[in-house]
């Protein structure tokens, strides 16, 4: 799913203007363009070169991310996406959050990139039921959903089926209550119910 993702991705790149290489995403200070080199660093930057780099911002991992990042997206966006398709199929297995990471990556990354341009590009909803199985998991991930979140919510999906937990109700496309869910609050526009507020 993964690579079927990247794969996608790499379309919707291709098919840009050189502009909007420049046009922001739902991620602060991140363009298309950083967004693009972004998707590409896990296949490209080994642990080594990552751990050192870490070690130049004290561990702290966003930073790291960012500075990475920055650096491959001095790249044409023609050698970003040939890139991104060439390694669509690699195996990434981060600490931590294993493959799920990747996997969340590709659909969470697309849609920041897409909304923000009002592209309807987005992942096949069985990939956003298995992404939001994880996000509400004990298992996932503190950078993807930060501890408390989702504490008295009960998320239901109107596009499939799909719910979870208990307490206040909050209702909408499975994709943005995923995109909600990672802390993305543009989606919470296209949330309804009494639990969005607490979401918020």
């Amino acid at each position: 799913m993964t690579r079927a993702n990247r794969l996608m991705i790499a379309d919707v790149l291709d098919s840009l203007a050189e502009d909007r290489w420049d046009h922001p995403t739902l991620c602060a200070g991140w363009t298309v363009r950083h967004l693009a080199a972004h998707l590409v660093q896990p296949m490209l930057i080994g642990f080594g070169r990552f751990f050192l780099t870490a070690l130049r911002y004290r561990g702290d991992t966003d930073r790291t991310v960012d500075h990475l990042a920055r650096r491959l997206a001095r790249r044409p966006p023609a050698e970003l996406i040939q890139l991104l398709r060439e390694h669509a199929g690699d195996h990434v297995d981060p600490p931590r959050v294993g493959p799920m990471g990747p996997f969340a990556d590709t659909c969470l990354h697309l849609r920041d990139l897409a909304r923000p341009l009002g592209l309807a590009a987005d992942v096949p909803t069985a990939h956003w039921r298995t992404l939001m199985d994880y996000l509400t998991s004990p298992s996932a991930a503190p950078a993807l959903v930060r501890p408390g979140r989702l504490a008295g919510l009960r998320l239901i999906a109107t596009d499939t089926d799909w719910t979870w937990g208990s307490g206040a109700d909050v209702t909408g496309p499975i994709e943005a209550l995923a995109m909600a869910t990672a802390g993305r609050s543009a989606a919470l526009a296209d949330l309804g119910g009494p639990g969005v507020a607490n979401l918020r």
